[in-house]
């Protein structure tokens, strides 16, 4: 059985739109893009090598597969191009017929069945960066095992979110946490099932007990 991870960096307010840049997605009028960058520092960078060292596939929409085939290709003297590269490419799209970065395999037609197979066969971990609109399907079909989050210390009011509404409720385990010296919370959660509910026991108030009190028998 194959993990999917989704690596995704997220605004204070859930916001996951083009954090590496202007161009990245300025859809929907969205000015913000490359919001997470100035945010980037060693620490951050010693996570993101710890990630990419490890043998991995990526599982990628069409978008972030362009928006990636269109800079890691040119890019191989970089530790992250080198990774993604070398990585097979699991491409979620209807539009695409051809995929010219290689390795890459293209996935169309019964994608939730198709995503499962993959899942369930051997090979490395699947990796989700960006991809949102997969990743709301992904979440809805309930095939992710593990969120990493990074969460930056900044809100933008607007943009795509990574929790969209219609993302079935879940309670999250966080399993590790850090931070780097810019404010980045590196967090992990994995699913821990269906949502618990409650209620706060109030005391009660001073009236109440007043009452109570004489009412007891003496």
């Amino acid at each position: 059985m194959r993990k999917i991870i989704a690596i995704t960096q997220v605004t204070l307010d859930g916001v996951m739109q083009a954090p590496g840049g202007p161009e990245e997605d300025p859809s929907q009028g969205f000015t913000h893009g490359g919001w997470a960058m100035p945010f980037i520092d060693d620490t951050a960078g010693q996570v993101i090598d710890e990630i990419i060292s490890r043998e991995f596939d990526l599982l990628l929409g069409r978008r972030t597969y362009e928006i990636f085939a269109g800079y890691w290709p040119h890019h191989d003297d970089n530790r992250i191009g080198k990774a993604f590269n070398r990585a097979t490419k699991h491409v979620v799209t209807r539009r695409l017929d051809r995929l010219d970065w290689k390795p890459a395999q293209r996935i169309g037609g019964a994608v939730e069945d198709e995503i499962r197979r993959l899942k369930a066969s051997e090979g490395p971990e699947f990796h989700v960066w960006g991809s949102g609109a997969l990743l709301q399907m992904l979440m809805s079909a309930d095939l992710v095992g593990e969120h990493r989050l990074w969460v930056f210390p900044l809100v933008l009011g607007s943009g795509k979110r990574l929790f969209e509404a219609g993302v079935p409720p879940r309670r999250m385990a966080l399993v590790e946490t850090r931070s780097t010296p810019s404010g980045v919370l590196l967090n992990t959660y994995r699913p821990a099932g269906p949502v618990k509910t409650g209620s706060v026991a109030l005391p009660a108030s001073p009236a109440k007990k007043s009452v109570r009190s004489a009412k007891t028998p003496r």
